[in-house]
């Protein structure tokens, strides 16, 4: 199994379509054997579901995503475990003892009150943030 964390100096990023790395954990029999940084070389949004893919993820841990993202994602047979936050190591151990909190809902948590999320997506897709 393999899985991915939006990833930022140690923590969970919180916004899929700009993390510009994963890091990415191989799971062997409920364990983490290795881990590695991989760049997203830029991608936004609905291509790094197609990188991700690629990459032979499982499942990804992430703060706030958008819907068509999660769409996107879903579409590759990703697991998402949205709404994350704090160290990325932390996360992915409580990921696999299952106390993980996540959200299934999509957001974008990373915005202040009162933000309408209109900061161009692009893709043809969108974002539903709960305030």
């Amino acid at each position: 199994m393999r899985i991915a964390v939006t990833y930022d100096n140690g923590s969970v990023f919180q916004h899929f379509g700009h993390t510009e790395a994963f890091k990415v954990y191989e799971v062997e029999d409920g364990k983490v054997v290795s881990s590695s940084i991989v760049s997203s070389n830029g991608e936004g949004h609905g291509a790094l579901a197609g990188l991700l893919s690629t990459a032979g993820i499982d499942a990804l841990v992430c703060g706030g995503i958008g819907m068509g993202a999660r769409n996107a994602l879903e579409s590759c047979g990703i697991r998402l475990y949205a709404g994350v936050q704090g160290d990325a190591d932390e996360a992915v151990s409580k990921l696999l003892a299952g106390t993980l909190e996540y959200s299934d809902q999509a957001n974008c948590s990373h915005h202040g009150e009162g933000h309408e999320c209109h900061h161009g997506h692009g893709e043809g897709h969108s974002c539903s943030c709960h305030h």
